[in-house]
């Protein structure tokens, strides 16, 4: 997934053409996988996935995941790791879904799946599954965001008390989220806010 990388750690300069990733929590802790130099592929820095996971513990267990932006599948694999039931990973770079592919294999892992699309052009055609938990981390300055909430919420891919995690260059209170989501928590790091929101089934957006 996207975001600033952490200068101590990932610089912003490749190595060779090579970055890792580490899973920090659950059945594969601790494991580090490579993933490729994609334009805008920015994984959530160690420190932001730990604390929104202890903000998701409760409600990762059993949980159906989608990742539209799924990018180095950092949020995605950490899910899985931690007991998510299935998911479904998206992102538009063919290099990025095949390094994806890859650590799915590697891991053993039966209940991830991943493809190359366009996630607006995906959640507009195709038949929804309602999803538990959502992970939004598209590329920055396209504002994208707002177009792609709107399509989970008209187009029914979320279940009744779902969880939608953003990361965007803007403030939560400005992204324009449906009505009936509920800003849970928020945090920001360098110029880049995280934010958690609950949606509600019972209230119009």
């Amino acid at each position: 997934m996207a975001s600033p990388s952490r200068p101590s750690k990932k610089p912003a300069h490749p190595h060779n053409g090579v970055n890792q990733l580490r899973i920090i929590g659950g059945e594969w802790r601790s494991r580090r996988l490579s993933f490729p130099d994609v334009p805008g592929l920015r994984p959530t820095p160690d420190r932001v996935r730990e604390t929104l996971f202890n903000w998701l513990a409760p409600y990762v267990a059993g949980a159906k995941v989608l990742d539209p932006f799924a990018g180095s599948g950092a949020l995605f694999l950490e899910a899985l790791s931690r007991g998510a039931a299935m998911g479904q990973a998206l992102d538009a770079s063919n290099v990025a879904v095949s390094s994806l592919r890859e650590h799915l294999g590697t891991l053993r892992c039966s209940v991830g799946q991943v493809q190359t699309a366009d996630a607006l052009r995906y959640l507009e055609t195709q038949t929804a599954t309602a999803f538990d938990l959502v992970f939004l981390d598209p590329p920055f300055n396209q504002n994208l965001l707002p177009g792609v909430c709107a399509l989970l919420e008209e187009r029914r891919w979320l279940a009744d008390d779902a969880w939608v995690y953003t990361e965007s260059e803007a403030a939560p209170s400005g992204l324009g989220m449906p009505g009936n989501w509920r800003l849970h928590r928020e945090q920001k790091s360098g110029r880049v806010y995280y934010a958690l929101w609950q949606r509600s089934a019972g209230v119009d957006g």
